[in-house]
């Protein structure tokens, strides 16, 4: 693991757990942190952290896996990791920005717990559930409570939709996560959805391989291979999210097909540094999980306090374009508050434009000029005929 301060703590919190106990993901969900005491067991808690848990309840409520809690720096409430997962008392200051739904689902959802705003692709949300429950959530407003999963009902109407639509070429399965379904379950949603003639891709976004790594299981990798072509989104937002153990759970959805890329939010104070981010997209991409995405931080209500400005965004793409390879460096995007959809946002690389001329700026500052060309009629051809041969000729 990346931080292995928390080991004495774990002996204490989880005396009577076996290896296999640890290693078992159903284990590691019955044993999730969601009380102050328990938290008190593994990292020295801030008044405002006590009183951010306190006041969770009942909205986005705090659940932390044990695996997840063996990374948080016990001694520093700024830890990276540690400050994604604890709540804090800033989470309950309103700003005026702030929206309840900012992406804007709930007007684009023809029927429960889908979301279609793009043409060719629709969002199924299957599940409430998530391994552990990042406080800068974007559907905080329906993730964290109950922990249900969608009814059956509920699914046989998102199914029908999906099949009234031939448009409809690709589905992402989302929540909550996906991956907190049984395999059964989850199997029942891809079977059906595979069966849909003009369903050409599926999708699965979930961050349980990085909270919750022993999820992936021989088990669960042999039945999505079965669907395949599958992608799996995943959700990194710092490199000591990468261990050894989420190193072994990507090398086997890669071995075995499934195609990953990796979503990340841009948050402040964990990741908006330049640095941080790059050296986040090298280690994604050694252990083949292709950066696809940086989002710039859902504009959700109690989260300004984590949302970085767009410059830094901007800042960190100067910084990863042109200096590292090109599989390294994801879209920074702006989910358009509303439902606008995501929006490219990049550094101003094109500097002027005229007719025929575009002046550029490389990642070192340095100016050109493309010229396009001036004569741009196509020279007709004329074929004639000289004995038995057949010459091409420009009119």
């Amino acid at each position: 693991m990346a931080y292995n301060g928390n080991g004495n703590r774990r002996a204490i919190l989880w005396a009577d757990a076996t290896e296999n106990d640890w290693n078992d993901w159903k284990w590691q969900v019955k044993n999730r942190i969601t009380t102050p005491d328990q938290l008190k067991a593994i990292i020295d808690i801030t008044p405002e952290e006590e009183a951010g848990i306190v006041k969770a309840r009942g909205r986005l409520s705090m659940a932390i896996t044990p695996y997840w809690s063996m990374l948080m720096d016990p001694d520093s409430p700024n830890c990276p990791i540690r400050k994604q997962v604890v709540p804090s008392a800033d989470e309950f200051y309103i700003d005026p920005t702030d929206m309840l739904d900012p992406c804007g689902e709930d007007k684009d959802s023809p029927v429960s717990n889908l979301v279609h705003r793009y043409p060719d692709r629709v969002l199924l949300l299957a599940t409430d559930q998530c391994a552990s429950y990042c406080r800068h959530c974007t559907r905080r407003r329906m993730v964290g409570t109950k922990e249900r999963i969608i009814t059956n009902g509920k699914l046989e109407k998102a199914y029908e939709y999906i099949k009234s639509n031939r448009k409809i070429r690709d589905v992402l399965i989302s929540g909550g996560d996906p991956f907190m379904l049984d395999d059964d379950k989850l199997e029942h949603i891809l079977k059906t959805l595979r069966e849909i003639p003009h369903v050409e891709l599926l999708r699965i976004g979930t961050r349980a391989p990085v909270a919750l790594p022993m999820r992936v299981t021989p088990e669960l990798v042999t039945m999505l291979k079965r669907y395949a072509p599958i992608w799996i989104s995943l959700h990194f937002n710092h490199p000591r999210e990468i261990t050894r153990e989420v190193k072994a759970a990507c090398d086997m959805l890669a071995d075995n097909g499934l195609v990953l890329g990796s979503q990340t939010v841009l948050l402040k104070g964990i990741n908006d540094k330049p640095y941080i981010m790059k050296r986040l997209m090298h280690e994604l991409v050694k252990i083949r999980v292709r950066p696809y995405y940086i989002y710039q931080c859902d504009p959700v209500r109690g989260t300004s306090h984590l949302r970085a400005p767009v410059a830094a965004g901007i800042n960190i793409m100067e910084k990863l374009r042109g200096h590292t390879s090109g599989y390294a460096v994801p879209t920074y995007v702006i989910d358009a508050p509303g439902g606008g959809g995501k929006i490219p946002v990049a550094p101003n690389y094109m500097l002027a434009q005229s007719k025929d001329a575009f002046t550029l700026k490389n990642f070192r500052g340095e100016l050109y000029t493309y010229k396009e060309p001036k004569d741009k009629t196509v020279p007709k051809q004329q074929s004639i005929s000289s004995g038995d041969k057949h010459v091409s000729q420009t009119a």
